[in-house]
């Protein structure tokens, strides 16, 4: 489990995201994300960006008066494409 603190890039963190979900976390590793939530967009715009990169957004809390908190789980693409596939049989 990794912890990574995203406050600091307020608005900007999407794109910091994107690349830790992408090279910073082993399959099955679990991140715990701190971001600033300027924008209630924020939380949707986290939520998206876990699941456009195949992987399983665990929890989403208010950590405190600005901060908001996520848990995503490391996926396989190759597993999370064979449960599409699956579902649509």
């Amino acid at each position: 489990m990794k912890r990574f603190d995203l406050r600091h890039l307020k608005n900007d963190f999407g794109g910091r995201l994107e690349e830790i979900l992408q090279t910073e976390l082993e399959v099955g590793e679990v991140g715990i994300f701190l971001f600033e939530v300027i924008d209630f967009d924020n939380v949707q715009k986290s939520a998206d960006i876990v699941e456009a990169s195949g992987n399983s957004l665990l929890n989403s809390i208010r950590f405190n008066e600005v901060d908001w908190t996520i848990v995503v789980r490391k996926e396989k693409m190759e597993s999370k494409n064979l449960e599409a596939q699956k579902a649509v049989l």
